[in-house]
C-alpha cells in the first residue's frame, strides 16, 4: 500500500451539525467510489455515555470492519457520532482509554482496498494522543471554529450555504443574521435557505431582508429593537416593540439589552471625545492603546465580557455598533440611561402596560429629534 494513501477518513470538530453533514456526504462518496451496494454499507453508532457503551460501540465497529461482504466487493463502514473522544468523565476513564487503544489498533490494520472507514466525532479533545495519530494516518478534516475562530467559522458556513444555493449574502447581512440567530448552525443554514428563496433571482440577500424576515432568537439579544432605537428611527422602534410584545416578549430583558448597549456607547463617546480613539473602517481604532491607559480602573475583570467595561469588547464590534447610526452625544446617552431607569420604575406600577410604557419612553427619547 502506498504510504500516501490514508487508511481511513476522520472528520471531527466542535459543531456536531457540520461534522455530521460533512460525514454524510463523504459516506455517500465512499459508497459510490467503492461500488458498495446497500448490503456492503454499515453505520455504527459511536455515541456512548459510559464505559460499557464505549466498549459495545468498539465491538460493533470491529465486527463491521471484519465482516466479509455477502456478494464480494468493498465494504463501507461509518462509525458515526463518536462522543467518547471529548474532554469528559467517560472519555478520561481507564476503560475508555483501553477501548480507544483498541480502536487505534483496528484502524492501523485496515486495508483501504477492502474496506473504506469513516469516523465522525464531536466534540473532541485534540490534545489527546488518538486524535493526533488520526491527523497523521487519515484523511483528516476539522469542522467548526473554536474560541475566537467560532464566529468566523459560522460566517463561513453562511457564505458557503448561500453559494451552494446559487446566490450570495452581503457581508453586513451575514453579520446581522449571525447576531439575530446566534451560534446555532442548523438554524443559520435554514435561515439562509429561506432568505435565498425570498431574494430575487440574481440578487444578493440584503441586510434589510434579514432584519425583516429573521426572528431574534439569540438568547438575550433583542437586536432589532436596539438597532432601531440607536439609529434614532422612531417609526422602526415602535414597530419593533409591537412585534416583540405581540410574540409574548417581556419588557425587562429588552430594557436590559438597551441599557447594555447604551453603556458601551457612553464609553465609546467618552473615548472619542477625549481623542483617545476614533471610529474607522476596522472598528474603534486605538482601543488597545486606550486600554493600557485606562484599563487599570476596571480592576482584574478587564478580560471578562461586560457592557460595563468597553475594553472587554471587540474593537470591530464596537465600531459596528457606533456606526450603525450617528453616534449620539454624551448628553443624549446619559438622558437615555435615565429614561431606561425611569421605565423600569414605571413598570412596577403598570405591569400590565409594558408595551405602552416602552412606547412612551421611545417617543420621549426619539421624538425630540
Amino acid at each position: 500500500m502506498p504510504a500516501t494513501l490514508p487508511r481511513f477518513t476522520f472528520y471531527c470538530g466542535a459543531d456536531d451539525f457540520l461534522v455530521g453533514r460533512a460525514g454524510h456526504a463523504r459516506f455517500l462518496e465512499l459508497a459510490v467510489d467503492g461500488g458498495a451496494d446497500e448490503f456492503s454499507r454499515e453505520i455504527v453508532s459511536g455515541f456512548a455515555s459510559n464505559v460499557a457503551e464505549v466498549e459495545a460501540a468498539v465491538n460493533r465497529f470491529r465486527e463491521a470492519v471484519q465482516t466479509v461482504p455477502m456478494f464480494g466487493g468493498k465494504r463501507v463502514v461509518w462509525l458515526k457520532d463518536v462522543s467518547f473522544l471529548a474532554d469528559s468523565v467517560t472519555s478520561r476513564a481507564e476503560g475508555t482509554l483501553t477501548q480507544v487503544e483498541e480502536l487505534q489498533r483496528l484502524l492501523g490494520g485496515i486495508d483501504p482496498a477492502e474496506v473504506a472507514v469513516l469516523i465522525t466525532a464531536s466534540p473532541i479533545d485534540r490534545r489527546r494522543t488518538f486524535p493526533k495519530w488520526c491527523e497523521k494516518e487519515s484523511e483528516f478534516a476539522l469542522f467548526g471554529g473554536e474560541g475566537d475562530g467560532a464566529a468566523e467559522a459560522l460566517a463561513g458556513v453562511i457564505q458557503a450555504e448561500a453559494a451552494a444555493l446559487g446566490t450570495r449574502i452581503e457581508p453586513a447581512a451575514a453579520e446581522l443574521l449571525l447576531a439575530k440567530v446566534g451560534p446555532n448552525t442548523r438554524l443559520l443554514v435554514e435561515e439562509v435557505r429561506k432568505l435565498a428563496t425570498y431574494s430575487a433571482e440574481g440578487s444578493p440577500v440584503t441586510e434589510a431582508q434579514v432584519a425583516e424576515l429573521t426572528a431574534n432568537v439569540a438568547e438575550g439579544d433583542f437586536f432589532e429593537t436596539a438597532e432601531a432605537f440607536f439609529r434614532g428611527d422612531l417609526k422602526w422602534t415602535l414597530e419593533a416593540l409591537h412585534r416583540h410584545f405581540f410574540s409574548g416578549g417581556d419588557a425587562r430583558p429588552l430594557l436590559s439589552a438597551l441599557q447594555n448597549r447604551n453603556r458601551l456607547m457612553l464609553q465609546v463617546r467618552a473615548l472619542v471625545d477625549a481623542g483617545e480613539a476614533r471610529l474607522g473602517p476596522r472598528g474603534l481604532d486605538g482601543l488597545q492603546r486606550a486600554a493600557s491607559t485606562f484599563g487599570g480602573h476596571f480592576g482584574s475583570a478587564i478580560g471578562e465580557k461586560s457592557s460595563f467595561n468597553v475594553f472587554s469588547q471587540n474593537a470591530w464590534y464596537l465600531g459596528k455598533l457606533a456606526q450603525s447610526g450617528k453616534l449620539p452625544s454624551l448628553r443624549r446617552l446619559i438622558d437615555n440611561q435615565r429614561e431606561f431607569v425611569q421605565a423600569f420604575e414605571t413598570l412596577i406600577g403598570r405591569a400590565g402596560e409594558q408595551e405602552d410604557v416602552l412606547r412612551e419612553m421611545a417617543v420621549r427619547c426619539l421624538g425630540e429629534k
